[in-house]
């Protein structure tokens, strides 16, 4: 059993399983509160987005399934907005989902973001427990009924992240270098 992480787009039939989830689980907790149906909701953003260099699109693989995902796109010229991130109903608790939100935090650093932005809903409080526990800021107050909220915002300095993947970065490069040269 081994889980592997994909860079893709919304696009590939692998994302399906999330987007079909995701529609199901949106339906189930929020029905009409927000006017719209929760097909409408993923489909808001064109998948260009959520492809470099902007954003990134990944999915988390074990044995060929779609057991987990997320993705990013910009917010503004230091932030990364994080979106859609799911896993399998069976298999939550795991830690997968902190998995999928670390990846997505790397690979935004990577691509030269300082700071995550992201918002839940408000009837998603395993939601708002994961970016708590994993770091987040939360931009309300977490002791308010969070209905209050409709989508529950938080926020996540990634500065240190991005200049440690940065140095990393060049060091690997300078030992390529190095390597390239003396081969």
């Amino acid at each position: 059993m081994t889980d592997v992480f994909v860079y893709t787009t919304p696009n590939d039939e692998r994302s399906q399983p999330l987007i079909e989830a995701l529609i199901i689980e949106y339906e189930t907790r929020y029905g009409n509160f927000y006017g719209e149906p929760a097909r409408n909701e993923l489909s808001r953003y064109p998948a260009e987005l959520f492809a470099p260099p902007h954003g990134a699109f990944l999915l988390l693989i074990r044995d060929g399934q779609t057991i987990g995902g997320g993705a990013f796109k910009r917010y503004d010229e230091h932030t990364a907005e994080l979106k859609r991130i799911w896993t399998h109903s069976d298999l939550r608790q795991q830690g997968l989902a902190r998995k999928v939100v670390t990846e997505l935090e790397e690979q935004a650093a990577r691509q030269g973001y300082t700071r995550i932005y992201l918002t839940t809903g408000f009837r998603q409080p395993e939601a708002k427990e994961l970016y708590l526990r994993s770091g987040y800021t939360a931009l309300f107050d977490v002791n308010a009924d969070p209905e209050v909220y409709r989508h529950l915002p938080f926020e996540k300095d990634i500065s240190a992240l991005a200049a440690q993947l940065s140095a990393a970065a060049v060091s690997a490069s300078s030992d390529h270098d190095l390597l390239r040269q003396a081969g």
